[in-house]
């Protein structure tokens, strides 16, 4: 009795255990199942068109491949992925099945790491197999290209058989071999370890289109088949593709219909050749024997924010004012118009979310629909914007395809700490022979280190350093070039001026050799135009309320001759609301030890010149001017959702934080312009914001304002204020001093 009493609660207990169990796995969310499974887990990359080291996340969970939803992806998602994959962090991902739709599971959704995860698994998420996306939400990721050291391939990186990833134009003119860019050739297909061709047969322009637009051109011409005919018919040509149908308005060769030989095949190309592809260069790229290249212009459509040629926020013009697109169905033959209108190829991003800086102003155009094929994203489908639409967050940018010019193999960087930064060395061909050589510092800004950034494709130049004595020496000591000038726009150093032949240095020595900092990130300040036409207006104010001004040097020098402190000076008076709209925060170049405490004022000064005011006659002549002083930079004020970062308030930090602005009110000391010795007339306003270029930017063409000014001896009325071009450009000025091309010392 007692024994079958015994086992009863025995039993009991035991339901009782299970019970517990059961709940405490219930509760348990994933982590349990998780540990489980990750021997069998592995992540694969799928999709087209894509390069081997980017394309759609999928995922090997439970015996089953399946994808991850795009749903609060980041790029901290992507370093942990990528270093699943092997390879040591990410550049980037894509939404909306960018790479294509996958098949299957959705494994995960929801996901959210903080980068620092050792598995996917350990970030936050929905739970496996939990998900309400489609697969049209398949995520992707785009990998730095350099593998991890000791990396085992225990994972899988998928490359299918029948995919078309890397394409070349091979030239056979010796002389097209040395020139860049190839603009014919025969077209190429990578193919294991070798290139292998397509059969001509059937073949029309709109195919030789969307390879032209691969190639970064932004049209095809017809080539002299003739002339290949007699080359390739002495050569053992191979084929793996034919029966292709493109449309024209594809941005790669894959997307189209096509076929791939079998490999047992005996004639693939009978009666045919390897396709030949001829196509006509954008301005910007157009061969001229070394001269300076055109810059792709057109009238209605630009890009800003970029800091590769060829990218960008897409700002369109209507009604004379500059706008945004919004990414409402922005995709990549709207962002492929836009790309060949500017003079490139094809679209390789169609970026949203304003992944490259967000704009000001209106926003000109929603829902924008195109084929592929227009002239001008003016020809496509689109709707007219109204505020409640569409924010600024959302504003649409792209990454187009340019041609190869080589540009990176005649500079390189040497002693930084990272790749980001070092001693600027270029390349320089004597006597057939090939060496490297230092640029002089001097005169060295960060206009030209932006030119060198972009040249290298590391993205933005934060520094312009004229000495480097810190950093390493390297074997490499002569001083090759001095008074290299950039506008900051070039796409090399070989396109800016400088000295000529007879290098200029006074003081030798690698240590006052020109340096950089790059960086992926930048600031981006711009002034709000329409603010200045609204607030602007005269006060004669008494002389004796001047004092703090004069000592800060912010009245005319005709200012001191006066009869102090009796009489009055004539001011010009504004508001500027200083916007950053980049991708960094600005902040001063001088450290907080470096800044300058002004009694009068009770402020301390983080720059010497934060803006330049001046009025200028009708040809750009200067007849009164102003400057501010960084009386003190600070958050102001910010967009929605951003939290202000910089207050000047107990020697605080000063800057201004990336969707913040800075105003200076027109009731500020020194927010003028003393115009007492101003005649009547008509003129120009003209504000700079960070004129000698001391911080550094991802764009300074939009640090000037101007303003048609009317000023009748009474009162002022200003119209047409925008933003432009500035007059009087220092950097104009320097040019003068320095004729001669540089590319006659850098070999391209």
């Amino acid at each position: 009795m007692k024994t079958e009493l015994l086992y009863k609660q025995w039993e009991i207990l035991g339901l009782l255990l299970s019970l517990l169990s059961a709940m405490g796995l219930s509760q348990h969310t994933t982590p349990s199942p998780q540990q489980q499974q990750r021997g069998k887990i592995r992540f694969r990359l799928a999709g087209y068109p894509r390069k081997h080291n980017e394309g759609r996340i999928e995922v090997f969970y439970n015996d089953e491949w399946g994808t991850i939803c795009d749903d609060d992806f980041s790029m901290e998602n992507a370093f942990v992925l990528c270093r699943h994959l092997g390879f040591v962090s990410a550049t980037g991902w894509a939404h909306s099945a960018k790479y294509g739709k996958g098949t299957g599971k959705i494994w995960l959704d929801n996901v959210q790491c903080s980068g620092s995860e050792k598995h996917i698994g350990d970030c936050k998420s929905r739970g496996w197999g939990n998900s309400d996306c489609t697969h049209d939400e398949d995520a992707g990721i785009i990998c730095k290209d350099e593998r991890l050291p000791g990396f085992v391939e225990s994972n899988v990186i998928e490359v299918e058989e029948d995919r078309v990833e890397e394409i070349r134009l091979r030239p056979i003119v010796a002389s097209a071999k040395k020139r860049n860019p190839v603009t014919e050739g025969i077209v190429e297909i990578k193919y294991k370890d070798g290139w292998t061709h397509i059969c001509d047969i059937g073949w029309t322009p709109k195919n030789s289109q969307v390879i032209c637009g691969m190639m970064g051109f932004p049209m095809e011409r017809k080539a002299n088949k003739n002339f290949y005919k007699l080359f390739t018919e002495r050569q053992e040509n191979t084929y793996r593709i034919h029966s292709v149908a493109c449309t024209g308005s594809e941005v790669h060769l894959s997307v189209c219909p096509l076929q791939f030989y079998k490999a047992n095949a005996t004639a693939p190309c009978e009666g045919g050749m390897p396709v030949v592809v001829s196509c006509v260069a954008g301005p910007q790229f157009a061969s001229g024997n070394g001269q300076k290249k055109k810059k792709a212009t057109s009238l209605r459509v630009r890009l800003k924010g970029g800091a590769k040629t060829g990218e960008g926020r897409v700002e369109v013009l209507k009604n004379n004012e500059w706008g945004t697109v919004c990414d409402d169905r922005w995709n990549l033959q709207a962002a492929s118009v836009v790309c060949r209108e500017l003079g490139f190829g094809s679209a390789k991003e169609a970026l949203t979310g304003a992944r490259m800086g967000q704009g000001m102003g209106p926003i000109h155009m929603n829902e924008v629909q195109c084929t592929g094929n227009e002239k001008s994203i003016w020809n496509c489908q689109y709707k007219n914007i109204t505020s409640e639409n569409c924010q600024h967050s959302e504003d649409a940018s792209i990454k187009c395809n340019i041609p190869y010019m080589g540009y990176e193999n005649s500079i390189r960087l040497s002693g930084g700490r990272t790749q980001y930064e070092g001693r600027v060395e270029v390349g320089t061909s004597s006597n057939g022979t090939h060496q490297w050589g230092l640029i002089c510092g001097e005169g060295w800004s960060t206009k030209e280190a932006m030119v060198v950034c972009r040249q290298l494709g590391l993205g933005y130049a934060n520094h312009g350093l004229q000495e480097t004595w810190y950093w390493d020496s390297s074997n490499t000591t002569e001083m090759v070039l001095s008074g290299v000038k950039c506008t900051g726009n070039e796409m090399s150093l070989s396109l800016c001026q400088h000295h000529g032949n007879n290098v200029n240095c006074k003081r030798t020595g690698s240590r006052f050799a020109a340096g950089v900092i790059c960086s992926e990130t930048a600031s981006d300040l711009i002034l709000n135009a329409p603010l200045v036409q609204q607030t602007a207006y005269i006060e004669d104010r008494p002389l004796h309320m001047l004092y703090c001004a004069a000592e800060e040097n912010c009245l005319s020098s005709s200012a001191a001759k006066a009869n102090w402190p009796y009489g009055h000076r004539r001011l010009l008076r504004f508001s500027g609301q200083i916007h950053n709209i980049g991708r960094a925060d600005f902040r001063p170049k001088l450290g907080r030890h470096s800044w300058v405490w002004h009694e009068c004022h009770r402020h301390y000064h983080s720059m010497d010149i934060f803006t330049y005011y001046d009025l200028l006659s009708l040809n750009g002549t200067k007849v009164a001017e102003g400057h501010k002083a960084s009386f003190c930079l600070e958050d102001t004020e910010c967009q929605e959702g951003i939290a202000k970062r910089y207050e000047c308030a107990n020697f605080g930090e000063q800057g201004i934080t990336v969707g913040c602005w800075d105003l200076y009110r027109h009731d500020i000391d020194c927010q003028w312009i003393d115009i007492s010795d101003v005649k009547p007339g008509n003129y120009i306003l003209q504000v700079v914001i960070n004129p000698h270029y001391e911080v550094a930017e991802s764009d300074f063409t939009n640090n000037a304002m101007k303003c048609n000014c009317k000023y009748d001896g009474h009162r002022v009325w200003l119209h047409n204020c925008h933003i432009g071009d500035a007059f009087s450009d220092e950097a104009e000025k320097r040019f003068e001093q320095y004729p001669g091309q540089l590319n006659n010392q850098i070999s391209s």
